[in-house]
């Protein structure tokens, strides 16, 4: 299933509760204990200066924007085998959609 627009208000929601323990937003905010993600999409993986990334998500290539986001937020681990983000991801396509909206 490909990204659909979602509701950017439960996104937002979704972001703070699940991910801004680990990650930033906003231009100049910097890393935390993933990197930041202003900028994401049009980016390849593992491209964010400062951050330390495995080699897994050095060389797996794809470049960032709402479907391969979509996919990877799904098992973040299967999409990217070698990965150290934790984050187990989101099952559910409605979560998914709302979030990158």
């Amino acid at each position: 299933m490909p990204f659909k627009d979602g509701d950017s208000k439960k996104g937002a929601n979704l972001f703070k509760t699940r991910c801004a323990q680990c990650h930033t937003l906003k231009d100049g905010e910097g890393n935390k204990v993933g990197p930041a993600l202003h900028g994401l999409f049009g980016r390849k993986s593992g491209q964010v200066e400062g951050f330390s990334y495995t080699d897994a998500n050095k060389q797996k290539g794809v470049t960032w924007d709402e479907n391969t986001l979509f996919d990877y937020l799904e098992n973040p681990k299967k999409y990217i085998p070698g990965t150290k983000m934790a984050f187990g991801g989101l099952k559910k396509e409605k979560d998914r959609n709302d979030l990158i909206s």
